[in-house]
């Protein structure tokens, strides 16, 4: 079992950056892959980006050069760095866990971008 709290959103002006948190209750070193997805009004949840266990990074075409994933090991925590926030980025971001053969997921945290 693995419980990840997000935090970290807000309210932003197009163009600006926020930070979100996710903190995992489990070593996240041994944790296969983690990663960020968000859900817009009406929309289906869609990947934003992952980490895996290995260091390799994915992220979603949408967001590339503008967002970074990372993660502390020592605070079992990974990083969402979002910067030039565009108004189509406004959703609610979900961290998950992928620990085969389970997935896990955080009650989510809201980011809204205003034009």
């Amino acid at each position: 079992q693995v419980q990840l709290v997000e935090s970290g959103g807000g309210l932003v002006q197009a163009g600006g950056s926020l930070r979100l948190s996710c903190a995992a209750s489990k070593n996240i070193f041994i944790i296969n892959s983690m990663g960020w997805y968000r859900q817009a009004p009406g929309k289906q949840r869609e990947l934003v980006a992952t980490i895996t266990s290995g260091g390799t990074t994915n992220y979603a075409d949408s967001v590339k050069g503008r967002f970074t994933i990372s993660r502390d090991y020592a605070k079992n925590t990974v990083y969402l760095q979002m910067n030039s926030l565009k108004a189509e980025d406004t959703a609610v971001y979900y961290c998950n866990a992928n620990d085969w053969p389970r997935s896990y997921w955080g009650q989510g945290t809201q980011v809204t971008v205003s034009s």
